[in-house]
């Protein structure tokens, strides 16, 4: 186990550093880089650029990029987003809380209740239960969820006036007048991961329910209610595992919208301001982040197999059993 860790450990870092590496490459091939706001290139700005190595070939430049960054974790200066030459993780630092704020409220939150939700609608499959989930599924999985956003901006907060239009500043995230300006954003970012879950949980385990084993744990003197969860419901999970994962970034990845929608001062708006505005340092160091977060997962979630379900054995070699 601890051999495939190791092994897992070294394959996620090789494939953030070949990701990084393209993003650097293509980003250093774009125009206008590392200019002044007014336009012109100020003694700052030519003393900046000279630093980082932009007058050099491109893998020399790769080189200070990668000395800068990990000997002084160093990612370059804000041009056009945030304070002019601002050091990009401190602008970045100030951005983070927002983000991680509603993205975790919002995974708590949705995974729970789409395996809440999907196991109901599996026990009472065919009846009014059913049904009635069936019909929140199908909603919320074909409408985007830059859609439900627009909706409850103009119904819940426009129409009723029940959370505020868009998020707050500050920096108090445990306020209640925090968390209900997040109400919305939160909301627009769970529905459809909840409904996705539902579904699949929903379909995983009413096959579950029906296997063979099943049918012998009950001859063995297990209630239906036991056999579901000693059984049933354990099964079940395993496969849906990397379906867990995948909300994980399906929701920081969409959070960029949903950011955008309702003016939550987080990385998200401010990853999309650096691509309208030019600002290569910000997003090179934004897009590392979303990168961070997709491998970690991918790397937590596959470990969590052998949790669930010990029958699993990582690494795959030949001693190993199913």
């Amino acid at each position: 186990m601890a051999k495939y860790i190791a092994k897992r450990i070294a394959l996620m870092l090789v494939s953030g550093f070949i990701i990084m590496t393209m993003l650097f490459v293509l980003i250093r091939m774009l125009p206008n880089q590392v200019q002044a706001v007014q336009g012109g290139y100020d003694q700052a700005i030519k003393d900046m650029r000279e630093a980082w190595g932009y007058n050099k070939p491109i893998m020399v430049q790769y080189g200070i990029f990668l000395k800068n960054v990990f000997t002084e974790w160093n990612w370059g200066f804000c041009t056009t987003v945030g304070t002019y030459l601002q050091d990009v993780t401190e602008y970045l630092a100030g951005k983070l809380p927002a983000t991680v704020y509603i993205n975790v409220v919002s995974i708590v939150i949705s995974i729970p209740l789409g395996v809440i939700f999907g196991i109901v609608a599996a026990i009472f499959k065919n009846r009014w239960q059913d049904q009635v989930l069936n019909v929140f599924i199908m909603f919320f999985i074909s409408v985007p969820a830059f859609v439900y956003a627009f909706l409850l901006q103009y119904y819940v907060g426009f129409k009723l006036g029940w959370f505020p239009l868009v998020m707050e500043g500050g920096t108090d995230y445990f306020s209640l007048s925090m968390l209900r300006s997040a109400v919305m954003p939160i909301l627009a970012m769970s529905f459809g991961t909840i409904a996705g879950d539902m579904r699949l949980v929903r379909a995983e385990l009413t096959e579950t329910l029906t296997s063979d084993y099943m049918l012998l744990a009950r001859t063995k003197g297990l209630s239906y209610r036991q056999a579901t969860i000693r059984h049933a419901l354990r099964n079940s999970m395993v496969p849906l595992l990397p379906t867990f994962m995948a909300d994980v970034i399906y929701v920081v990845s969409g959070s960029m919208i949903i950011e955008q929608i309702f003016s939550v001062p987080g990385i998200g708006k401010t990853y999309l301001q650096s691509i309208n505005l030019k600002d290569y340092s910000v997003f090179m160091c934004i897009s590392m982040f979303y990168v961070a977060i997709g491998l970690v997962s991918e790397l937590l979630f596959d470990l969590s197999y052998g949790i669930i379900d010990p029958r699993i054995r990582m690494g795959g070699g030949k001693n190993n059993e199913l």
